[in-house]
């Protein structure tokens, strides 16, 4: 899953570096020496406070539109910057989440005769199909 957000920039004269807030995600603020940094700062910030919501079960958080967006000091800029979620919750997610289920008996012998781990074929199948989507 690929997101885009709104993002005020603003240039620090003292250090050359940038101030970066994403205002639709609530507190996510970062920065950068220089403008790409703060740029693969504030998609690696945001990308974080994304994941923490969908890991608590929360709904991903609308973009506002690029023009609905405005600086906070005149000398700031908005851009938009990009989250791939997938990769970022595959190097990053660590939350898990415990789920019970029922399979058949004969299933389950097979599956433990065969050394299967359940949570494994699970996550695979289940990674597949969100992929897909």
């Amino acid at each position: 899953m690929k997101l885009v957000y709104p993002a005020c920039f603003y240039k620090d004269d003292e250090t050359d570096g940038y101030a970066v807030v994403v205002p639709d995600l609530p507190g996510c603020v970062s920065g950068g020496e220089n403008l790409a940094e703060a740029i693969d700062m504030a998609e690696d910030a945001a990308s974080g406070w994304v994941l923490d919501e969908l890991e608590d079960g929360k709904p991903v958080p609308p973009a506002s539109r690029l023009q609905d967006i405005h600086p906070d000091e005149p000398d700031g800029f908005v851009s938009l910057i990009t989250l791939d979620m997938d990769a970022y919750a595959e190097k990053y997610g660590k939350k898990s989440v415990r789920k019970n289920l029922t399979i058949p008996a004969w299933l389950n012998t097979f599956a433990e005769r065969q050394n299967i781990n359940f949570s494994q074929v699970l996550t695979d199948a289940l990674t597949a199909l969100y992929r897909q989507s």
